[in-house]
């Protein structure tokens, strides 16, 4: 958490609609917080967090959607805070690229194994 806050400390946070991270926002159904959750907090609950996770996490059923993109038949999870999570459903679901994983998300997953 400490090098995100690092990070996103060197922008301007007020134009920014949502942050989309790898993971999970909740870890289950009680709410019990994941990355996206910390982050939120951390950001004092005034940017909405989306979590996309490539492998799911048994202990939540309520609070994500399944998302299957292009011919994949492997799925994405989503999660949200702050945001509908129908919404944010739809956000992720309408990024560009035709395979599994937006081609954003990709990109970025990439850049970052190259550090």
């Amino acid at each position: 958490m400490p090098c995100i806050i690092s990070l996103l400390n060197q922008f301007d946070l007020k134009d920014i609609d949502f942050i989309i991270v790898d993971g999970f926002v909740y870890l289950d159904d009680e709410m019990k917080y994941g990355l996206g959750g910390y982050l939120y907090e951390k950001l004092n609950k005034e940017i909405p967090i989306i979590g996309v996770a490539k492998t799911n996490f048994a202990s939540i059923e309520k609070n994500k959607r399944i998302l299957l993109r292009g011919d994949s038949k492997k799925p994405l999870f989503v999660t949200a805070i702050g945001i509908d999570l129908d919404d944010a459903f739809e956000k992720v679901e309408s990024m560009a690229g035709e395979f599994r994983m937006p081609t954003l998300l990709k990109e970025m997953d990439r850049l970052t194994k190259e550090l």
